[in-house]
């Protein structure tokens, strides 16, 4: 007996969790969850910047990509973090 559906969100990856979150959710609180993310990466860019670290990221991030494990945790962490902050305003 299967206890869950097949588009339960335990069987999908935070990421086909996260879109299909964004297709039903009120679309202002999506929007306003996406810009603050952008908010960050630019606030983290700023950093990277100041401190003249732009080339150490560059080599960090081809290292990541080739160590796709790490870089994937990471942005599914994201991608879930987006998904309760989504969720929690629109009940």
């Amino acid at each position: 007996m299967n206890l869950f559906d097949d588009d339960d969100f335990m069987v999908t990856s935070p990421r086909e969790n996260f879109f299909t979150i964004l297709k039903t959710a009120n679309i202002n609180i999506s929007e306003m969850e996406i810009e603050k993310m952008f908010e960050r990466l630019a606030v983290a860019e700023k950093m990277l910047e100041d401190k003249g670290l732009e080339a150490e990221f560059e080599h960090t991030y081809s290292n990541m990509r080739a160590d796709m494990k790490e870089l994937e945790n990471r942005v599914n962490s994201i991608f879930i973090e987006l998904v309760g902050n989504i969720v929690t305003q629109c009940e």
